[in-house]
């Protein structure tokens, strides 16, 4: 579990299955799904 900001929502979630990738650059992130209204979330440095 892994707590991201939803900037549609407003807030942070906590969701349940973020997955690992690595940008253009090579810096790692991470990429996952709202649960509540399922805009793309994602965190730099995951």
């Amino acid at each position: 579990m892994a707590s991201m900001y939803c900037v549609k929502c407003r807030g942070k979630k906590e969701v349940s299955d973020p997955e690992n990738i690595t940008m253009k650059n090579g810096k790692k992130a991470l990429k996952a799904t709202c649960p509540d209204c399922g805009t793309k979330m994602f965190r730099i440095g995951g």
